[in-house]
């Protein structure tokens, strides 16, 4: 993925302003939502050293390697929290790829100043 391409994300702007930042580590998420987002650029980019980093240590496998679907659209459906200032935070989405769906409400956390994945529920 290009830094002059359009991010994945949905945001509207180009990867290079939007989510290249904080994945080459030049910037953190500012709210939960933005770290969903961005780790579903990450795994639209195949970036899973990002998305393992990411997730909070507690709940984190030991390592991220399946990231063989392909991604098409991301779509947020609700937000709960997770705003500058907050501990926590939930985003619920629609992540969709080539075969469905996936949705699910991702909860998030602060730790040492930064935003986590922590879990997330995965709706039918």
């Amino acid at each position: 993925m290009r830094s002059d391409d359009m991010c994945p994300c949905g945001s509207g702007d180009l990867y290079g302003r939007c989510c290249l930042p904080l994945h080459t580590g030049q910037r953190g998420a500012e709210t939960a939502e933005q770290l969903m987002r961005s780790r579903y650029s990450a795994f639209v980019a195949g970036d899973a050293e990002y998305v393992w980093r990411t997730w909070h240590p507690r709940t984190r496998p030991a390592d991220v390697t399946d990231l063989t679907v392909t991604w098409t659209r991301l779509e947020i459906v609700d937000r709960v929290d997770g705003g500058p200032g907050d501990d926590t935070g939930e985003v619920e989405f629609r992540a969709h790829h080539r075969a469905g769906v996936l949705h699910e409400r991702s909860r998030f956390a602060v730790r040492a100043g930064r935003w986590f994945y922590v879990d997330g529920e995965i709706f039918d």
